[in-house]
């Protein structure tokens, strides 16, 4: 029997029975759009974070300070040695915790920064309006605050001018000098949605001023080297330990993130993968079902002449049609499935081609492995006592 012709009676059977052969394709279609959906949030999530991480640049260090016994942390007073190392133009500490900031009646709770004026160089950050912290500011302990535009969007609406006014963060009255530009982002980890204030007031809101993160700018990229060597030569003779702190260039983040989400995508993949085995045994119980039915169609292709190889053929084709039928439908729905939580739910999804070519190649596969028995069953079955199968 040719290909198209087994093809086109294994269509003709699929839409003769649309509701039995939707049923059958369900989990196939679970199975695609899951595979689909679920690597589309990891690979979106990835490449979400890694264009973070390389927007601020490539001679930037991140410093986590664990310390050693009951020393944990470092003082601001001692970050003025840090900014004596050679090829070092920035370097600022940063305390973070959430509370709660107040204009008139309205509330919101957000993320509060404290940290010096080099933050906004090594973090790449732009102010919209006003300005950013000052040295001052961190010398005389003011409290004043730079919000980001989700914070002004929350606390003040259609406001014009919001330099200048004041608000109370947990309760403790600060005057806001300036407004961030906006750095967009998505599923809950918005850049837009903090306050930032002098490392020196920290005490008021954050409850101390114990530094144990530092992000630390070198003067071009091709001396980040020679910084993270100076880094790691300070804080060994500060702590005298090599396990109380540790510095990441933005290449090991990025290599971390990357394998992170690899991970994670295999996982998730791998869970949805599992549909797809109860589609293949759902297709191989409807295609048993379908032999049972149809031994006397069987016996009177044999009788004319059919082969076992165009029996077996047949059945295989079939069991292919429904499987990759449902993969196509469930490629459209793993598509429209991550635009709409895009779209609607601000979770950074990426549809690539080849998760989609392997997902649907993955479900004929499904067809033909989990198609095989049943093929045979048909295959073998004795010409006369097919014919006189009731």
């Amino acid at each position: 029997m040719e290909f198209i012709t087994a093809v086109s009676l294994a269509w003709q059977g699929i839409v003769n029975n649309k509701l039995r052969s939707l049923l059958t394709m369900l989990g196939v279609i679970i199975g695609v759009a899951s595979v689909i959906s679920l690597v589309a949030i990891g690979t979106g999530t990835n490449k979400q974070v890694t264009e973070r991480i390389q927007s601020l640049g490539s001679n930037l260090l991140t410093v986590q300070v664990r310390g050693r016994g009951s020393d944990t942390s470092l003082r601001y007073v001692e970050l003025a040695d840090l900014k004596e190392l050679e090829h070092v133009s920035a370097v600022a500490p940063a305390l973070t915790g959430t509370a709660t900031v107040k204009y008139g009646s309205v509330t919101h709770d957000t993320l509060v920064e404290a940290t010096n004026t080099d933050y906004s160089t090594a973090r790449n950050l732009a102010v919209a309006s006003g300005r950013f912290l000052s040295d001052l500011d961190v010398t005389f302990h003011h409290k004043v605050a730079v919000l980001g535009t989700e914070v002004v969007e929350n606390l003040f609406g259609s406001l014009n001018s919001v330099v200048g006014q004041r608000i109370l963060i947990d309760g403790i009255e600060f005057t806001v000098v300036g407004v961030l530009e906006s750095k967009g982002g998505g599923g809950g980890m918005s850049q837009d949605d903090r306050v930032i204030i002098p490392l020196t007031s920290a005490n008021l809101v954050l409850g101390g001023q114990n530094i144990r993160t530092l992000y630390v700018q070198a003067d071009a990229s091709d001396t980040v080297k020679k910084v993270e060597e100076g880094l790691n030569d300070w804080l060994l003779k500060r702590f005298r330990d090599e396990d109380s702190f540790s510095v990441f260039n933005q290449a090991d983040m990025l290599e971390t993130v990357n394998e992170v989400t690899k991970i994670l995508s295999l996982m998730l993949g791998g869970i949805a993968g599992i549909s797809l085995l109860v589609g293949g045994i759902g297709i191989m119980n409807i295609m048993l079902v379908s032999v049972t039915e149809r031994t006397r169609e069987i016996g009177i292709r044999k009788a004319l002449g059919a082969r076992r190889r165009d029996i077996l053929n047949q059945f295989l084709v079939e069991s292919m049609v429904l499987s990759g039928s449902g993969g196509i439908i469930g490629i459209g729905v793993g598509v429209g499935l991550s635009l709409v939580l895009e779209r609607l739910l601000q979770m950074p999804t990426s549809v690539s081609l080849l998760p989609v070519l392997i997902a649907f190649g993955s479900a004929v596969m499904i067809g033909v492995f989990f198609g095989i028995y049943p093929a045979r069953r048909a295959a073998e079955l004795n010409p006369i006592q097919a014919l006189q199968y009731e």
